[in-house]
C-alpha cells in the first residue's frame, strides 16, 4: 500500500462564502473512497481541484511520481460528429502505443461497457450511454487514481449496475461524489464527508457506508455530550466573573483568560452542533376521497417503429406508490408523459377522476426559467409571497425552509448548483395541492440529507405517487409497488424493487444457457465429451434439498433487505449497519447456492 495523493491544508472560497478550509487528508492506492456531504460542501470544487482543473486559494498537493490521475465530470462534453471508437482513442494523445492497439482497446472496452457498435455517432446516444462512454473514455487512460462525479447521474438501473460491477472489480484506486447509498455501500471501503460540523472539517471513516453512519452518529453524539460539558463549565466560570474578579494577580487574569477561551470554543462548538440544517419538505394533498384516481386500461404506445408498451393496465389510488423501472429508452417518460395528460395513448383509455388535480416534477427541470431570479422561481405567482396550504408568508422565509440564503434571493437561477435547482422545482411542488404526484428523477443532485427528508415526505403523501428514480435505496423505502418496462413491449408488475431484480437476474441466467446450448451441441458432434463424474449418494441427497435451501435463503435476504428499508432500522445507526452486512452476506449465500444448484444439475 503506498500513498498516491495528499492534500495539505487545501482552502477554497467562492466571494466572502468558504466552501471548505485546513484540508488535509491523503489517498493511498488500496482505497476506493466515496465522497459526500451537503449540497455547496465544495465536493465537486475539491474533485476539480485535485483533478488540477480549479486552483485552491491555499494549501498544496503531493502526488506520487509518474501518478496516472483521470477526471470524470459530472456532464459529459463530446466533440460533435465523432463516433464512440474515437473518442476512445483520441482520450490518450501521447501514448506510445499504435493507432491499432488503440482501437483494439477501445472496441474491448466499449464492448463491456454494452455497446453493440463501436461506430456509433456521439451525438445519436442517449445521456445513459453517453455516461457510459465517458467512463470508459477515463478508463482508456488506465489510472492509478480515478476522480468520478456523480458518476450514476443519467444512467438507468442496469447501468447502475454496470458501473458497481465494474468498479468493485476495480485494480486501480477512486474516489468519488455520489448520493446513491446502495452504491456507497456496495462499492466503497472509505466514506469521507466534508461539512463544517466537524472540527477538521470533514469525518474520514474506513469501511462502507453502513460504517460510516454509525461512525458519524459516535461522532456527533460525543461532540453534543462535549458541548454540554463545556457549557457547565462555562456557567461556573461566568458566575466567578459575576462576583467581581480582580485581575490584579497573575492567577486571576490566567482564569480570565481561560473563561474568554472557553467561551470562544463554546460559540464554536454550537456553530458546528447546528449545521447540517436539512430541507423542510412536505407535499400538499388534496385529501380526495375518490378509490379509483387514475385507471389505465390496455394502453399501448409506439415510439417510431419500437413498441415500447402494450395493453398495459394500471390503477392509482390514494396511498399508491408506483416505483416505475426499466432501461433508458424504455418508454418510463412518455409513460408518465401519459398519466399527466401530456400525450394520448395509442390504443387504450386512462380514465381520470373528475378534477384530478396532478403535479409533476420532470428530470429536465423544463419548468424552471434559469433566467429568472431565486425570488421569482420559488414562488408560483412570481411575487414576494408563498401560498402554502392557504398560508400566506414572504418569500424569504419560505426560501430558507430550503437551506437558501438570503443574499442569493437575487441571484438569476442558472447560477444556482443542480442541487439548488432540485429545491426550486421541489419548493414549486410543494404549493400545488395534488391528488396524483408524479415524479421523473428527482433525486438526481440532491444530497442524502434532502434525500432522506424527500423520502419521509413521500411516504406520508396520502395521495397517489409514480416515481421514476435510479435510487434504489429510494425505490425499496418508498414503493408500495414496482412496474418494470422492459422496452420491448413488456411491462412486469413487483412486489418491490429486490424482487424485481430477481425475475431480472433469472431472465438473465436463462438466456445465457440458451445462447450457450447450441455452441454445446456442436462441440459434441464435433468431439466426444468427457464423461462426467457421476454425484455421489451424499450429492443426491444436497440436489434433492436444494430448493428449499434456496427459498429459505431467498426469505432471509428478502426479509433484510425490508428491515433495510424500515424507517425505526435506519434512525438506529448501528443496526441499519448490521443489517446492511447481513444482506451482502446473504446475497452472497443465494449466488452461491444457485451455482452450486447448476452444477449439480450438469453433473446429473
Amino acid at each position: 500500500m503506498s500513498l498516491l495523493l495528499t492534500c495539505h491544508s487545501l482552502a477554497k472560497s467562492y466571494g466572502a462564502r468558504p466552501l471548505f478550509r485546513d484540508i488535509s487528508i491523503s489517498f493511498d492506492d488500496a482505497e476506493r473512497t466515496g465522497l459526500i456531504g451537503p449540497n455547496g460542501s465544495g465536493k465537486s470544487t475539491l474533485l476539480k481541484i485535485l483533478a488540477g482543473r480549479e486552483h485552491a486559494d491555499s494549501g498544496e498537493i503531493v502526488t506520487r511520481r509518474g501518478l496516472k490521475l483521470a477526471y470524470l465530470p459530472q456532464e459529459d462534453d463530446f466533440p460533435s460528429g465523432q463516433t464512440a471508437r474515437d473518442i476512445l482513442a483520441s482520450a490518450v494523445p501521447h501514448s506510445h502505443a499504435e493507432e491499432h492497439e488503440l482501437l483494439t482497446r477501445a472496441d474491448i472496452l466499449l464492448g463491456k461497457a454494452g455497446f453493440d457498435d463501436a461506430g456509433v455517432a456521439t451525438d445519436t446516444l442517449s445521456g445513459g450511454w453517453r455516461k457510459r462512454l465517458a467512463v470508459c473514455r477515463a478508463l482508456m487512460q488506465e489510472p492509478d487514481l480515478l476522480l468520478l462525479d456523480e458518476p450514476t447521474n443519467h444512467l438507468d438501473l442496469d447501468g447502475v449496475l454496470w458501473l458497481e460491477k465494474l468498479l468493485s472489480g476495480a485494480a486501480f484506486s477512486f474516489l468519488l461524489v455520489s448520493h446513491d447509498r446502495y452504491f456507497l455501500q456496495n462499492v466503497t471501503n472509505r466514506v469521507v464527508e466534508l461539512s463544517s460540523a466537524y472540527a477538521d472539517g470533514y469525518l474520514s471513516c474506513n469501511g462502507n457506508y453502513g460504517d460510516f453512519l454509525v461512525r458519524r452518529e459516535e461522532y456527533l453524539a460525543a461532540q453534543a455530550r462535549n458541548e454540554q460539558a463545556l457549557a457547565s463549565k462555562v456557567r461556573r466560570e461566568v458566575e466567578w466573573l459575576r462576583r467581581g474578579a480582580k485581575a490584579r494577580t497573575t492567577k486571576a487574569k490566567g482564569r480570565i483568560d481561560e473563561a474568554g477561551r472557553m467561551m470562544d470554543e463554546l460559540a464554536e462548538l454550537k456553530t458546528r452542533n447546528t449545521q447540517g440544517g436539512t430541507v423542510g419538505i412536505d407535499f400538499t394533498a388534496t385529501h380526495r376521497q375518490t378509490r379509483k384516481l387514475l385507471s389505465a386500461r390496455r394502453v399501448s404506445k409506439r415510439l417510431g417503429d419500437r413498441q415500447l408498451f402494450k395493453d398495459l393496465d394500471l390503477v392509482l389510488s390514494p396511498g399508491t406508490r408506483l416505483g416505475l423501472i426499466g432501461p433508458n429508452g424504455s418508454g418510463k417518460t412518455t409513460l408518465i408523459r401519459l398519466l399527466a395528460g401530456e400525450l394520448e395513448p395509442d390504443a387504450g383509455e386512462i380514465v381520470r377522476a373528475e378534477g384530478l388535480r396532478t403535479a409533476v416534477f420532470g428530470q429536465s427541470r423544463q419548468q424552471l426559467d434559469r433566467s429568472a431570479t431565486l425570488r421569482r422561481a420559488l414562488s408560483l405567482n412570481e411575487s414576494d409571497t408563498v401560498v402554502y396550504r392557504d398560508s400566506s408568508m414572504h418569500v424569504a422565509s419560505w426560501a430558507k425552509r430550503f437551506l437558501f440564503r438570503p443574499e442569493q434571493l437575487d441571484l438569476p437561477v442558472t447560477d444556482l448548483s443542480g442541487g439548488e435547482q432540485a429545491r426550486v422545482l421541489v419548493a414549486r411542488l410543494m404549493q400545488q395541492p395534488a391528488d396524483v404526484l408524479i415524479l421523473d428523477e428527482p433525486t438526481n443532485d440532491l444530497d442524502i440529507p434532502s434525500l432522506e427528508v424527500l423520502e419521509e415526505s413521500l411516504t406520508d403523501f396520502p395521495g397517489a405517487l409514480v416515481l421514476v428514480t435510479h435510487d434504489r435505496f429510494m425505490l425499496d423505502r418508498v414503493s408500495t409497488q414496482v412496474l418494470a418496462l422492459d422496452g420491448k413491449g413488456g411491462a412486469a408488475e413487483y412486489a418491490d424493487y429486490s424482487q424485481s431484480q430477481r425475475a431480472r437476474d433469472e431472465a438473465i441466467k436463462e438466456a445465457t444457457a440458451a445462447a450457450r446450448a447450441p455452441s454445446k451441441s456442436v462441440s459434441k458432434q464435433e468431439a466426444p465429451a468427457p464423461a462426467k463424474k457421476r454425484l455421489t449418494y451424499m450429492e443426491l441427497r444436497e440436489l434433492e434439498g436444494m430448493e428449499a435451501a434456496i427459498q429459505k435463503a431467498e426469505a432471509e435476504l428478502e426479509s433484510l433487505q425490508q428491515q433495510m428499508a424500515d424507517p425505526t432500522v435506519m434512525a438506529d445507526r448501528h443496526r441499519f449497519a448490521q443489517v446492511c452486512t447481513g444482506a451482502d452476506a446473504a446475497q452472497q449465500k443465494v449466488q452461491a447456492l444457485y451455482d452450486r444448484w447448476q452444477e449439480l444439475e450438469a453433473r446429473r
